[in-house]
C-alpha cells in the first residue's frame, strides 16, 4: 500500500517560502473560498468531521465554534507547534515542506471566527524551521495572504512567530498560552478554556500544526472529499511518526484506519536485521505500549482505544525482542520527572516515585505490594494530575503491566513463590 499524500502532496515539489508556487498548485484556493463566505466556514469544518490531530482528537469546527460565539473585541488563533513528545516529527515536516499550507490554515481560522491576530509557537529545537517560517510568513505578506486587507477583502489577519524555551509542559494549551504571554509556562484550572478566554483572557483558538494544515484542503474541496479517505469517525489521512528498531524510519501519510502492520511492513519495512517485533509503543513518549500481536490494529482514534493503544499524535515505536522494556520504561519515567513543572503534587511526587519503582523491577530489588503500590499511584495520577503530562505519563507503565506482566517480578516471585 502506497501513501496517500494530501497534506504533503506538494512536499518536495515546490519551493517551500514560495506563495507564488503554493498558489500554483492549489494553495490558497480555501483562503479565498474563506473570505468569500466567513459566515459559513465553521459549519463546513464541523460537516468535514475534522478531529484534533494533536492527541486529544476534539472536533475542530466545535473548537472553532467556541470562539466563533464569544463575543470580544480582540481574538486570537495559536498555533501549537512545540512538538516537544519524544518519537514526534511530523508537524516538523509539514513546516519545513509545505509551510505555506500551516499559514493559510491560520488564516481560514482567522476569518472563520473574527480574529486578526495569530501566533506560531515553535519548539526551541527547531531554529531551521524557524528560518523556513520566517521566510514563508514574508512572502505570503509581500503577496498578499497575511497582513491588513488580505487579498482585497476587508479581512486582516497577522501571523507572529514566538520560539519557546523548550519546556515539553509547553505542550500543553493553556501552559503554552502562559508561555506566550511571559509567564512560566504552568497549566492553568479548567474552566474556562481558551475558546472562551485564552490568550490574555480573549478567546482563542489553539490548534497543532497538523490539525490547522487541514482546513485550506476541506474548505477549498468541501467536507465530502474530505470524508472520502479515512473512517465514519475520524475522516482524513494522518502523519505517523515511524522511529525504533524500523528499517526506514521516518513521517509517513495514511489515511486513518490503516493498520499497525500495514505501515510497520509497507513503510517502515519491518525490523532491521531480520529481527523479531516485540512490541510497540502508539501515541508517543507516553502512550501506551501494546504487544506484536495487536500489529492488525487499525490506527484510528476508536479502534485503538479499544484494542488497548494510543492514538495520540500518530506516533509508533517499534520495538524488536532485544530490548529490555524496563530500560524503556526507565528513560521514559526520567524524561517525565525532568518535565514536570511541579504545579501539581500528584505529577510532581507521582513521576518521581514511578521512577523509582520501575528501577526497583529493575534490579531485581521489588518487594510484595510495589506492583500494587504502582498500580495505585499510575491510576491515582491518570484521573488527579491538572494537565495531560501527568494524567498520560503512567500509560506505558500500566499497559506494560496489562501486556507484558511478566516482567515485573518481586523478591517473592523471583524465588518461587506468588507476591
Amino acid at each position: 500500500m502506497k501513501e496517500t499524500r494530501i497534506l504533503l502532496a506538494q512536499a518536495g515539489e515546490i519551493t517551500p517560502t514560495s506563495a507564488k508556487e503554493y498558489g500554483a498548485v492549489g494553495g490558497y484556493q480555501g483562503l479565498k473560498k474563506a473570505l468569500a463566505a466567513p459566515d459559513k466556514i465553521v459549519d463546513i469544518i464541523k460537516a468535514s468531521g475534522l478531529r484534533g490531530r494533536g492527541g486529544a482528537g476534539f472536533p475542530a469546527g466545535l473548537k472553532l465554534s467556541f470562539t466563533a460565539n464569544t463575543p470580544a473585541d480582540q481574538k486570537y488563533i495559536v498555533c501549537n507547534a512545540d512538538e516537544g513528545e519524544p518519537g514526534t516529527n511530523k508537524d516538523r515536516v509539514i513546516m519545513e515542506k509545505v509551510p505555506h499550507r500551516l499559514i493559510e490554515g491560520m488564516a481560514i481560522a482567522g476569518v472563520a471566527v473574527g480574529a486578526d491576530k495569530g501566533y506560531i509557537y515553535l519548539r526551541a529545537e527547531y531554529p531551521y524551521v524557524a528560518e523556513i517560517l520566517e521566510k514563508a510568513l514574508a512572502d505570503a505578506r509581500e503577496n498578499g495572504f497575511l497582513g491588513t486587507d488580505i487579498l482585497g477583502s476587508g479581512h486582516n489577519f497577522h501571523i507572529e512567530l514566538f520560539i519557546g524555551a523548550g519546556a515539553y509542559v509547553c505542550g500543553e494549551e493553556t501552559a503554552l498560552l502562559d508561555s506566550l504571554e511571559g509567564k512560566r509556562g504552568e497549566p492553568r484550572f479548567k474552566p474556562p478554556y481558551p475558546g472562551v478566554a485564552g490568550l490574555w483572557g480573549k478567546p482563542t483558538v489553539i490548534n497543532n500544526v497538523e490539525t490547522l494544515a487541514n482546513l485550506p484542503g476541506i474548505v477549498a474541496n468541501g467536507p465530502a472529499w474530505f470524508r472520502q479517505t479515512g473512517t465514519e469517525t475520524c475522516p482524513g489521512t494522518k502523519l505517523f511518526s515511524l522511529s525504533g528498531n524500523i528499517a526506514n524510519p521516518g513521517v509517513y501519510e495514511f489515511p486513518i484506519g490503516t493498520s499497525i502492520r500495514t505501515i510497520f511492513q509497507e513503510a517502515g519495512g519491518g525490523c532491521p536485521g531480520g529481527k523479531k517485533l516485540m512490541a510497540i509503543q502508539t501515541g508517543g513518549a507516553s502512550g501506551n505500549i501494546i504487544p506484536a500481536s495487536l500489529l492488525d490494529t487499525p490506527m484510528d482514534i476508536d479502534c485503538c482505544a479499544k484494542a488497548g493503544a494510543t492514538f495520540g499524535a500518530g506516533d509508533l515505536m517499534f520495538i524488536d525482542d532485544d530490548q529490555c522494556l524496563l530500560d524503556i520504561l526507565e528513560n521514559l519515567m526520567e524524561f517525565f520527572e525532568e518535565e514536570s513543572c511541579g504545579k501539581c503534587t500528584p505529577c510532581r511526587e507521582g513521576n518521581t516515585q514511578l521512577l523509582y519503582l520501575v528501577r526497583k523491577f529493575k534490579d531485581g530489588t521489588a518487594e510484595d505490594g510495589d506492583l500494587e503500590l504502582m498500580l495505585e499511584l499510575g491510576n491515582t495520577m491518570t484521573g488527579g494530575c491538572l494537565c495531560g503530562l501527568g494524567q498520560a505519563s503512567p500509560n506505558p507503565i500500566l499497559s506494560a503491566v496489562r501486556f507484558f506482566p511478566e516482567l515485573f517480578k518481586t523478591k517473592s516471585t523471583q524465588k518461587g513463590r506468588v507476591s
